[in-house]
């Protein structure tokens, strides 16, 4: 072949070549400048609502799903309560317990004021923490956590403390999740801004709402009556008494019922 002809051919081929790199890039341009656009417009939005939040975590987080068992306590384990009558069940992991003498809690409530009793007086008190105070239903709720994340709403891993008429915490209701491990490698999460947008977008988040605290954790993506699959969630607590959750993997609203999750796309 003509070394001229081989020659167009290898400068056609480089401008052809040249036009696709160009071509790709003016693309990821384009889309990140979206992307810029997109936050700065519904940082406006949220603006306009009257919408505050507090200060985002901004380095990338990353994040795995985890599976985990429910635990059934024994005999052995209950002998070890001390002014307490438990009550356990072969079929049924959760552990009733009824105080022989009522604990008084102050007049407003502080999660200080359960930690010693919890660390000495309950089995893996050290494996909790405060989740929400009901005053509706008169419960104090305590959640299971795993490395400090706290599991959601986990009727598999958690305490709910019964309070009466008089201010008093009078019995308990536990569950346990053991054998936790990690199902999967580590993955990016979704950014806290995209997850409140979806809550926005849905009309979960109400104009002129305060996020007053943002938390990452974890909720039951698959529940069985032998294991779990846990997924990485955030947490929004909005005005210091509602707390809204979206899965951090799929981004999806969780709505969580009685004895199960439900998720709204």
């Amino acid at each position: 072949m003509d070394w001229s002809k081989i020659k167009t051919i290898f400068i056609v081929t480089f401008l052809i070549l040249d036009v696709y790199l160009l071509f790709q890039f003016m693309k990821i341009r384009d889309a990140n400048k979206y992307e810029i656009n997109t936050a700065a417009s519904f940082e406006e939005k949220l603006k306009a609502d009257e919408i505050e939040y507090k200060e985002l975590p901004k380095a990338p987080i990353k994040n795995q799903y985890l599976t985990a068992k429910p635990k059934f306590f024994t005999k052995a384990e209950t002998a070890k309560l001390k002014g307490q009558t438990a009550l356990l069940q072969e079929t049924d992991p959760t552990l009733e317990v009824t105080l022989d003498k009522p604990l008084q809690l102050n007049s407003k409530f502080e999660p200080s004021e359960l930690a010693s009793f919890i660390k000495e007086n309950i089995l893996y008190g050290e494996h909790y923490q405060f989740g929400e105070k009901n005053d509706k239903k008169n419960t104090i709720t305590y959640f299971q956590h795993y490395e400090n994340f706290p599991l959601y709403q986990n009727i598999n891993g958690m305490i709910i403390f019964t309070v009466n008429a008089d201010n008093q915490i009078i019995s308990y209701q536990q569950t346990y999740l053991e054998g936790i491990e990690k199902l999967t490698e580590k993955e990016e999460i979704l950014e806290p801004l995209k997850a409140i947008e979806t809550l926005h977008q849905k009309g979960v988040l109400k104009p002129k709402s305060k996020i007053t605290k943002v938390e990452i954790g974890y909720s039951t993506l698959v529940g069985l009556a032998a294991s779990q699959v846990l997924a990485p969630t955030w947490r929004f607590i909005v005005d210091d008494k509602e707390s809204l959750y979206v899965n951090a993997f799929e981004g999806q609203i969780i709505q969580f019922n009685a004895d199960e999750t439900s998720k709204v796309e």
